[in-house]
């Protein structure tokens, strides 16, 4: 229930964007609202350089959503977390960046760390061979949602240029510390810390104001991707206008006094702002806005309701497996390896992602949940009764 593509065609020739799906589609289907006004921007013309003339509305529509100061556009999250890192060190003119473990912040090498194991310091080590450990040497990687984490905030605090949390982890979608989140919050704020929140799966998706909203916590930066996009490569970094102001100078128009005042940092990106991804991601934004919350809202029963009938079924049926959810996000959990879930899914016609997250979107349709749910039911049943898993007797299909 992952990235079949991004886009297909259908038998008519129109896209299908889904973002994250669920189930192989063997019919045709009609445009995606998003992907509508990219085409039109494709048929007339395209300038790779200058400034999109959406961009202006796409950043104060997507302001207004999340509640921020200001936005940037880059072309990934990666992109993004790069940014946001950078903005935070140049704020505070601090080095040194907390993140916690279990944590996904995309592929910037700078944030592919993890704690040695025995270093009280928590000092961050390369995660991967490439990854030269100079990159992650101001990185400290802390337990999160621990008392430990927030006493080390406390006393290193002075210290540090940003805490950067996602917020809930989506590889454990289970794991949702508010009241963490609100300590890591009263502790940034004392030390003058920059908080970031990774909001690239949780942004939008979650509600129009994502996790922050929902946890009542307010990031002085965040990192956004995915939804925005409407199918297309899309980053944002969106924040105070203290730690954004370092993009641009800071606000200032022609034909006044006004100049840019801050001091620069270094940004670039020939396809930041590209018009296609511009008229994608303002289309997302004004179907966003005209659901006032109800898309999110509509995508977050259906999965906690599909998360209670199939683990229900598993508790009945003894079967070793259980799905955990934050909103529309899920995913299975369980103990040992179960890839043979996976590729008898496939056969069943649902293919998952390697990555494993799982998603429902507007896409997907009464008819596509419940083959998902009676495939995954077949599935584990067959795999039970060939002695690949343990636990409970047959069950009737």
């Amino acid at each position: 229930m992952s990235r079949i593509s991004e886009f297909s065609w259908s038998r008519k020739g129109c896209f299908k964007n889904k973002g994250t799906a669920i189930l192989v589609k063997k019919k045709g289907i009609s445009a995606a609202d998003s992907l509508t006004p990219a085409a039109l921007k494709l048929a007339l013309g395209i300038a790779v350089g200058p400034q999109s003339a959406l961009a202006g509305d796409v950043a104060e529509r997507m302001a207004r959503m999340i509640d921020m100061e200001r936005v940037v556009f880059t072309n990934s999250g990666t992109e993004a977390v790069m940014t946001a890192v950078r903005l935070a060190r140049t704020a505070t003119g601090r080095q040194k960046v907390v993140i916690f473990t279990n944590s996904y912040h995309g592929t910037f090498d700078g944030i592919l760390g993890c704690a040695k194991g025995g270093d009280p310091l928590r000092t961050g080590t390369p995660v991967a061979p490439g990854i030269p450990s100079s990159l992650v040497h101001d990185l400290i990687v802390l337990d999160y949602g621990t008392l430990e984490a927030l006493t080390y905030i406390q006393e290193h605090g002075a210290t540090l240029a940003a805490v950067m949390v996602e917020s809930v982890q989506s590889r454990h979608p289970e794991h949702q510390f508010g009241s963490f989140l609100k300590d890591v919050r009263e502790l940034t704020i004392r030390s003058g810390t920059a908080l970031i929140f990774y909001e690239v799966i949780t942004g939008f998706r979650t509600g129009p104001g994502g996790a922050q909203a929902h946890f009542g916590v307010k990031a002085d930066i965040a990192t956004y991707g995915k939804v925005l996009g409407g199918g297309l490569p899309i980053g944002a970094v969106a924040g105070k206008a203290l730690y954004i102001d370092p993009i641009d100078g800071g606000v200032w128009t022609y034909g006044d006094d006004s100049v840019p005042e801050k001091d620069l940092t270094f940004f670039a990106g020939i396809f930041c702002k590209h018009p296609l991804t511009m008229a994608a991601a303002q289309a997302t934004l004004k179907k966003l806005e005209d659901g006032k919350g109800a898309i999110q809202k509509d995508l977050n029963e259906k999965v906690a309701a599909l998360v209670g009938r199939l683990n229900g079924w598993f508790e009945a049926e003894n079967v070793p497996v259980k799905l955990v959810n934050f909103g529309s996000l899920f995913r299975f959990a369980f103990a040992g390896n179960f890839d043979l879930l996976f590729y008898h899914l496939v056969s069943k016609g649902v293919y998952i992602w390697e990555g494993r997250n799982l998603f429902i979107s507007t896409a997907h349709t009464k008819a596509d949940i419940d083959l998902f749910e009676q495939a995954t039911k077949e599935a584990l049943i067959e795999l039970r009764e060939a002695g690949f898993n343990a636990g409970g007797t047959p069950a009737k299909k």
